[in-house]
């Protein structure tokens, strides 16, 4: 049998590229994001009593993995890339089906310009995710507290200082002047969960790295003793417009 699910929504997110996406939601709580509700899902009485709701889960679409296959096997990066696992032993986005589940934080509704907005933070979604449905977080029966985490028992993390040249604070006072995107707190929090492969204890040679954020470019360094962002500068006009192939199609045409 064969389902076709439309999305009633898109994300508008931090995280323009793959790289610096937390691997789980809620790690980042300085990302924040919106989901604008389409024309036909925009309509108040859909969402009435959902600002009871302090979180929420959002299923999605794996938008940039579609057409990309799945393989029964995956190489977590929480097993340092190193070690086999089983795809539904996973949350690995080259599945049979590129759907995703993600709790967030639900910060309110918003209309602006004639369309709806739903604002929250902690996502883990990369720009222009589609999203196929909302649902409230119940706490008494989505919190179980003794449950087990097989080999994902801890968040994870690198205790490592992050700091930042003064070139790269100079540069988050120009892209950012009224802090409201609170670009140190939202690079520091992303670099603190180590967002490079799980592999890469293979490569010590590798020690600069970048990543895209909003229309950002993000450079820092990684030594044995700290992180040093060096550098947050914009990205060439091609960067920072690029469509997602394919996810026209979601808004365009509704």
């Amino acid at each position: 049998m064969e389902y076709r699910f439309e999305p009633i929504g898109i994300v508008h997110s931090c995280f323009t590229g793959k790289f610096g996406i937390p691997r789980q939601p809620r790690l980042v709580t300085a990302a924040r994001s919106h989901l604008e509700l389409f024309p036909e899902f925009a309509r108040d009485e859909a969402y009435a009593a959902l600002d009871g709701f302090s979180h929420l889960w959002l299923i999605f679409v794996f938008h940039d993995c579609i057409g990309a296959g799945w393989k029964p096997t995956v190489r977590p990066p929480r097993l340092g890339g190193q070690r086999k696992v089983g795809l539904f032993a996973s949350r690995a986005p080259y599945r049979p089906n590129p759907i995703g589940i993600s709790a967030v934080e639900n910060l309110g509704l918003e209309r602006s310009g004639g369309r709806l907005y739903l604002k929250l933070s902690g996502a883990d979604l990369l720009d222009r995710t589609p999203v196929l449905d909302i649902k409230p977080y119940v706490p008494y029966a989505d919190a179980i507290p003794d449950a087990r985490a097989g080999f994902a028992r801890k968040a994870p993390g690198i205790d490592r200082p992050v700091r930042f040249s003064s070139t790269a604070l100079d540069q988050i006072a120009i892209a950012d002047p009224s802090g409201s995107r609170q670009l140190e707190l939202l690079i520091t929090q992303i670099l603190k969960q180590d967002p490079r492969p799980g592999y890469m204890d293979r490569y010590p040679e590798r020690t600069e790295f970048r990543m895209r954020l909003y229309e950002l470019n993000v450079r820092w360094i990684i030594n044995s003793s700290e992180m040093q962002v060096v550098g947050v500068e914009q990205a060439e006009a091609n960067q920072a417009h690029r469509e997602i192939p394919g996810i026209a199609d979601f808004h365009t045409n509704r």
